[in-house]
């Protein structure tokens, strides 16, 4: 198996895991930077404000949700946005998520 965690397939993904994935403030901020980014970055450039375990338990989440591939470059463990699978199994929830918040008049 390697070093690679698994990932589930599309055909895996559960809307109802995905949802419970991105409740969590901090979860919704890996996702957003890494979208905002466009490309992968490993799990120590994130901004989050927690420390090493916590933030290996938030990126575990995301990845068992299907949110993100994670995968390893010598050292470095990489995290991927898993956009075009999420976009195919749940169209414009990523994007409802990551577009840029317009303040509403009031």
């Amino acid at each position: 198996m390697g070093r690679t965690p698994p990932h589930p397939d599309v055909s895996q993904f559960d809307l109802q895991q995905v949802l419970e994935a991105l409740v969590d403030p901090v979860r919704r901020s890996i996702v957003t930077q890494l979208d905002a980014a466009g490309e992968d970055l490993a799990c120590g450039t994130f901004d989050i404000a927690v420390s090493k375990s916590t933030a290996t338990h938030h990126f575990k989440v995301l990845r068992e949700a299907g949110l993100i591939r994670q995968y390893y470059v010598g050292t470095s463990r990489l995290n991927a946005l898993r956009r075009a699978e999420m976009d195919e199994a749940f169209p414009g929830l990523l994007d409802a998520l990551t577009r840029p918040r317009v303040p509403v008049a009031p």
